[in-house]
């Protein structure tokens, strides 16, 4: 693996890998350590969801080894339910939760939903502020006014607090023409947003999320490969994730093409 760039899959464990990524009969407790002897960062929408509790954390500790990164969701309560406004007290005790393997986090993704528009980024500056500057965070935008008029001001305000952007490549999933209906409700869910390839931080985080046809994604990963490289070249430290519709079964095989 590359020193200074992370790849890896948006969960460690999937029933589906077991004989496909993982060896036939694998063992639920040794997923994450065979995971992390392949791909050396998750992206974990789980905390999305609910809090892990300590004992899983310490066991996740024992099994990724030091140079793993886990890249978790800040919970839905405070980025969907709260949307960002008085949630310092929720912010603190997620934080806190995850402080015994803060030296393996690596950027929590805080993913707004597609409501929270331009006239709300006093609420994510405010919010911003509550955040331990120890950390590394990631932002992800869903409204449509962060790809046109807004974009520009927002990647600088980014830019100014050293925020990274994530960068979230929908785009040839959701143009793909299907009738397979797994595959139409993953086009559904995923949002419509313009791939972008502007790096506001140091962490660039790069959600990449492949169509059904598996030789349909190598031409973007290569192209994707070139802007990893690029950002590499000047000093960042990319995390990139591949997502592969609609079961994520061949992620791993493209993870590792």
């Amino acid at each position: 693996m590359i020193e200074n760039y992370y790849l890896g899959l948006p969960m460690w464990a999937h029933k589906l890998w077991v004989g496909e990524f993982f060896a036939p009969k694998t063992s639920q407790n040794k997923l994450l350590a065979e995971y992390a002897s392949v791909f050396n960062c998750v992206e974990s929408n789980t905390t999305f969801y609910g809090n892990p509790k300590p004992a899983t954390i310490d066991r996740w500790k024992e099994e990724a080894g030091e140079n793993f990164r886990f890249c978790f969701k800040f919970p839905q309560v405070i980025t969907h339910q709260r949307k960002l406004k008085h949630v310092r007290t929720e912010v603190m005790e997620f934080l806190e939760l995850l402080e015994p393997i803060a030296g393996l986090l690596g950027p929590f993704l805080i993913g707004l939903p597609s409501t929270f528009g331009p006239q709300s980024v006093d609420t994510l500056d405010e919010f911003l502020k509550l955040l331990p500057t120890d950390y590394a965070y990631a932002v992800e935008f869903r409204h449509p006014a962060f790809f046109k008029d807004a974009e520009e001001s927002i990647n600088r305000f980014l830019e100014d607090r050293q925020i990274d952007r994530v960068l979230f490549h929908t785009e040839t999933l959701l143009s793909a023409e299907t009738d397979d209906p797994d595959v139409l409700e993953s086009q559904r869910q995923k949002p419509r947003v313009p791939h972008r390839t502007y790096a506001t931080g140091r962490r660039p985080f790069v959600r990449f999320v492949g169509p059904p046809d598996v030789a349909d994604n190598h031409p973007h990963l290569k192209d994707w490969a070139d802007v990893v490289a690029a950002w590499i070249e000047e000093g960042r430290e990319p995390f990139f994730f591949v997502h592969h519709a609609p079961s994520d079964f061949y992620a791993p095989r493209l993870a590792t093409d």
